[in-house]
């Protein structure tokens, strides 16, 4: 089977503007990966400078982003990873002062963890030219253009969430 470059269809040579089809996808998944490959890596970056792993820097990631407090359990879940794996990488965090783990229910089985606001400054400062890039970018784009793109993330994180699903429903317990 011939692929794309022996066919001559180079990156450079592939349509990007509208209605170009098949290559619409690829110019869009092409850009998907390179922003993702930068993002990386920043977040190996970041991970080495403090001594993590690029998977604690996801943990920190999504207790930043939880909309409720964040749980090892939920944490295992949403970064995919076992009972064992995250409470390695909590440790981890722990030690290194970026989370502390709260017991503030009644249950006191029930563990919050928090991330430390020294960290997340620290964090902040170094992912400073990240979000600066975000708002040169965001600055070149209309309200109306921005809620599509907001639209378009949201549906790409709720597929790919859907594909993780079945992943998970596929993979041997």
């Amino acid at each position: 089977m011939a692929t794309a470059n022996q066919h001559g269809q180079h990156g450079h040579e592939r349509g990007n503007g509208p209605g170009n089809g098949p290559s619409d996808l690829y110019v869009l998944a092409a850009g998907l990966r390179r922003m993702n490959g930068e993002i990386n890596r920043l977040v190996h970056s970041f991970a080495g400078s403090r001594g993590l792993h690029a998977t604690d820097v996801q943990a920190l990631a999504a207790i930043l982003d939880a909309r409720e407090p964040m749980t090892p359990g939920r944490l295992r879940d949403q970064l995919g990873l076992t009972s064992g794996a995250v409470t390695a990488c909590v440790d981890r965090l722990e030690r290194a002062g970026h989370v502390r783990r709260v017991r503030e229910s009644a249950d006191r089985r029930v563990v919050h963890l928090h991330y430390v606001p020294e960290a997340r400054e620290a964090a902040r400062t170094y992912f400073r030219p990240l979000a600066e890039a975000a708002a040169a970018t965001r600055a070149r784009f209309d309200e109306d253009e921005l809620a599509v793109v907001i639209r378009f993330l949201t549906a790409m994180n709720e597929e790919l969430r859907a594909v993780r699903s079945d992943d998970d429903r596929r993979s041997p317990a």
